[in-house]
């Protein structure tokens, strides 16, 4: 079975976490997004995966390679100009064209059953099927009026006030039958905007299945942050994968460790967590659940890091208190700093002892923020683009 992997956004909304890596790129769980995203789909059966790519995408192939590591076999096509969402399938019809497919957001975490979706379109006779999920906001997705014979007769993207006819949502995952490639011209073209619309005026049939699990696009922080608390959740146990020194700590699982870790004295680490490798955990440490710290971090004495994701080789002073924060690679935070919720802090920026960076508040790459300053607004850098809007 075939499935298309959407890689090409820039991830704007995400930044300063995508100005040296692409969206799909994101760490969770310590590794990348779109790793755990090929790992689904091979265990649901999709042993062919074409992958469009447009920004950095040569982080992702890099990254995949051939596919073999995960049980599949992966073709790359990249996009010199963006396409839009059906463009880019349009431009890989090559590798998808034969039979049904489906199609996938480079963005996606998710537990859905994608076997289930393909099975279902292959039994509707239908040209698209729409994976569609309820939610309880679905203002920023695709809402769908669907009937009980799973027919979908209107389609509104991203709906205002009083057009909301449901609050069923288009997760943006689509199984497609290769007819579809007549419908969609050789330029920049979007399923949601172009293609659904046309189809419905032209009264073709469009279905929809009702999914069942969890889902979420990684678009923002705050998506990011649910869908690496939702797949911390989801860790099935405690895992030492190495040398691991303990001096009087307790540490409670479910835990994923690496190899070359030590917690100090006193220290409390309640799960689920994951700690990469080589990192080391001062004394006195609280280290709460739904947290990751990736490889090569110092955690100094006496913090507090709770529902934080710490990418790899950040040092946090004595002192700290982290919560519900992203910190970016080889950031170095002074002592008796506060990073309050929704923080988002970019690589190699450096924090001096005694500051407080408010909540929701972004900080750019390669910052520098003095001691004893409370940064209550964005912080850029204009050696970077300061956009923070669009895909």
């Amino acid at each position: 079975m075939k499935a298309c992997i959407l890689c090409g956004g820039t991830g704007t909304r995400l930044r300063p976490l995508t100005f040296e890596r692409p969206k799909p790129s994101i760490p969770i769980l310590n590794k990348p997004s779109v790793g755990h995203l090929v790992e689904h789909l091979s265990k649901n059966g999709f042993n062919e995966i074409v992958i469009t790519l447009g920004y950095m995408g040569e982080v992702i192939e890099n990254y995949l390679g051939d596919g073999s590591l995960f049980g599949v076999d992966i073709k790359y096509v990249y996009e010199k100009e963006k396409l839009g969402t059906a463009g880019s399938v349009k431009n890989a019809e090559k590798y998808l064209a034969g039979g049904p497919f489906l199609v996938v957001g480079g963005d996606h975490v998710l537990n859905l059953n994608l076997r289930e979706l393909y099975d279902f379109h292959n039994r509707t006779n239908g040209m698209v099927t729409i994976s569609v999920l309820s939610i309880d906001d679905p203002r920023e997705f695709g809402i769908v009026d669907l009937d009980n014979n799973h027919v979908i007769h209107r389609f509104r993207e991203k709906p205002g006030p009083g057009e909301i006819f449901s609050n069923l949502a288009s997760t943006g995952i689509y199984a497609l039958s290769p007819e579809v490639f007549d419908y969609i011209p050789k330029q920049k073209y979007d399923f949601a905007k172009d293609l659904f619309p046309k189809l419905l005026k032209e009264d073709k049939k469009i279905s929809g299945w009702l999914a069942r699990g969890q889902w979420t696009d990684v678009g923002n922080p705050q998506a990011y942050r649910a869908a690496q608390k939702w797949m911390l959740e989801n860790m099935p146990g405690t895992y030492i994968h190495g040398r691991l020194l303990v001096e009087g700590a307790k540490l409670n699982g479910p835990l994923d460790v690496g190899n070359n870790v030590s917690v100090g004295k006193n220290s409390v680490v309640v799960g689920p967590v994951i700690i990469g490798e080589n990192t080391v955990i001062g004394d006195n440490v609280l280290i709460g659940p739904y947290t990751s710290i990736g490889k090569s971090c110092n955690i100094g004495n006496d913090c507090r890091i709770l529902a934080s994701y710490i990418y790899d080789g950040v040092k946090v002073g004595a002192g700290c208190s982290v919560s519900g924060a992203i910190i970016d690679d080889d950031v170095s935070i002074g002592k008796s700093c506060t990073l309050e919720n929704g923080t988002v802090i970019g690589p190699r920026t450096m924090i001096g002892n005694d500051v407080t960076v408010h909540s929701d508040v972004r900080i750019w790459p390669e910052v520098v923020i003095q001691a004893g300053v409370s940064v209550a607004e964005d912080t850029m850098n204009e050696q970077f683009a300061t956009d923070v809007n669009g895909s």
